[in-house]
């Protein structure tokens, strides 16, 4: 994919660019928020730019741009394959934690599912004392990403570089989800990216002419500015400072050592898991650790690798289909329903998926019999808890991590998941899933509260949706500020899954993106 007139090649390939001593911004990672701020920066006249991705190009690879596909993407090579670590509330098993390596981020393989969560997310980032992240403020934003098929509204952008659209010719299996849905009591929504979502619904997918629209959407008009550097496979080892200011970073490609320097900023945009990790290994985090592990600290940060959040879910309430379930579309999915574990909350806190495969982890594979014709309906929880933590178990860049979430170790996380299962079992209970169903497959549909906390212990995986690693805010366990400046470090910002407070109520990829806007409109307006 080398391209002459550009300063972009897959590096790993063909002919380098030159690669400058120096540039005004480097980007760290070209993931969901730093394909954004690139494209933002190289738009901007007499800045000059360099963005490195570990991975390679994303062009050609067909589990990333078919939708279907996307469940492939998981243990392949442009996947780091993290996972985390065993704990006894989930009966000591491994959950794998899919990254993306490659051009775009986790936002290339991912299930194309773009939600932004509800408005008391951001509402309360703002009210913690991130100034400007309320959700008034981030609507422009998100709208300012989207090329919504409906044309601009209130809520929706037209023009932007990500093509959104409402699920298509939605497969039996989703469609009885939002039938049941409506019977149980749910309101049906037509926009399930509203102020307040709550109910069921279709998915609102990013997908242009039946292909993902992904992170990479940004980059493709500005791959010739003579501004914009891209280097691929490029990995970055250690920041530089001199006293507390970031001035650039060693990084290695094709077996050989560079280092560039920054004249403005560096841009962390590596995400949950490699920002901290690449803070860590450049002396920024909890110094008695640091210590431990022989790294010099240049600032002690606890925060650093802390406060670990993500979506935990129950894989899966699996039943027989009495039809061929026959050709599968859009995600697998193609809609979903927001719901509360209990009636008083004030915020949906559950979100359920109905796949049209079978969906489970490999200790309920064992413990049921499984046939082929199996539809899944599986229930998440969207405001976790619990929350976990990311350490480095040695000084090596590329050296084990102890990744670990604390998956239901929060009593409240795990009755909000049996709360969960048993709604999904009353919503298989309606008579749009009863016309489809041959017979229950797990759990069985006569079971007591007791039995479903086991079965949750087996089936809980991940929706894969690591954030809050480096959290903003004000407080000592706070790693940036609300304009994403590393606290006590000049020259370094932080843009990417990583800074937020608390997880979005929702799938992650659409706030990591709002992220990479509002923070490029902060650089810019400080130039």
């Amino acid at each position: 994919m080398t391209n002459e007139k550009s300063r972009y090649s897959e590096s790993a390939k063909g002919a380098l660019p030159p690669i400058k001593n120096k540039y005004d911004f480097i980007i760290v990672g070209a993931g969901s928020a730093g394909c954004v701020i690139a494209r933002r920066l190289a738009d901007t006249a007499g800045v000059s730019v360099l963005l490195l991705e570990a991975g390679g190009s994303d062009a050609g690879i067909e589990s990333i741009a078919e939708p279907m596909q996307w469940v492939h993407n998981i243990g392949a090579p442009h996947d780091y394959f993290y996972a985390y670590e065993p704990t006894a509330f989930i009966n000591n098993r491994v959950i794998p934690v899919p990254r993306g390596k490659v051009l775009g981020g986790s936002g290339s393989i991912n299930a194309i599912t773009w939600t932004r969560g509800n408005q008391a997310d951001y509402d309360g980032w703002a009210a913690a004392g991130n100034t400007d992240w309320d959700y008034n403020s981030v609507l422009p934003f998100f709208k300012k990403i989207e090329d919504w098929e409906g044309g601009a509204t209130d809520f929706h952008g037209a023009g932007g570089p990500i093509a959104i659209e409402n699920a298509r010719n939605l497969h039996f299996v989703p469609a009885a989800l939002i039938e049941a849905g409506r019977t149980y009591g749910m309101p049906v929504l037509e926009d399930t990216n509203g102020p307040a979502p709550e109910g069921v619904g279709k998915m609102v997918l990013n997908v242009r002419d039946g292909k993902r629209s992904s992170p990479t959407e940004y980059l493709k008009p500005v791959m010739d500015h003579d501004n914009l550097t891209i280097l691929t496979h490029a990995k970055v080892l250690k920041l530089k400072f001199h006293d507390t200011h970031c001035q650039g970073l060693d990084f290695e490609l094709n077996g050989e050592m560079h280092t560039v320097f920054a004249d403005k900023e560096v841009i962390l945009s590596a995400g949950a898991i490699d920002t901290p990790r690449i803070l860590m290994l450049s002396g920024i985090g909890d110094s008695e650790e640091l210590k431990k592990l022989g790294i010099k600290s240049v600032i002690n940060l606890p925060g650093v690798g802390k406060n670990l959040q993500d979506h935990p879910l129950v894989a899966g309430l699996c039943f027989e289909a009495n039809i061929p379930l026959g050709i599968r579309n859009n995600n697998l999915a193609g809609s979903t329903a927001l719901w509360k574990s209990k009636p008083e909350l004030q915020v949906p806190d559950l979100m359920y998926l109905p796949l049209q495969v079978p969906y489970l982890t490999h200790e309920i594979a064992q413990q049921y019999d499984v046939p082929e014709n199996v539809f899944c309906l599986v229930p998440g929880l969207v405001r976790p808890k619990s929350k976990g933590y990311l350490k480095m178990k040695t000084a090596r860049h590329d050296g084990p991590l102890e990744i670990q979430p604390n998956f239901i170790s929060e009593p409240e996380d795990l009755q909000a998941l049996v709360a969960g299962v048993e709604i999904g079992m009353d919503l298989i209970s309606q008579p749009a899933f009863k016309n489809i169903t041959k017979r229950w497959i797990a759990p069985k549909n006569v079971i007591g509260k007791k039995a479903i906390e086991g079965f949750i212990r087996d089936a809980l995986t991940s929706y894969f949706h690591p954030v809050g690693t480096c959290k903003m805010g004000v407080g000592s366990d706070a790693v940036v500020d609300s304009q994403l400046k590393v606290h006590g470090i000049t020259g370094l910002r932080v843009a990417d899954a990583s800074v937020m407070p608390t997880i979005t109520s929702a799938n992650t990829n659409a706030a990591t993106m709002m992220i990479g806007e509002v923070v490029s409109q902060a650089i810019i307006n400080g130039l």
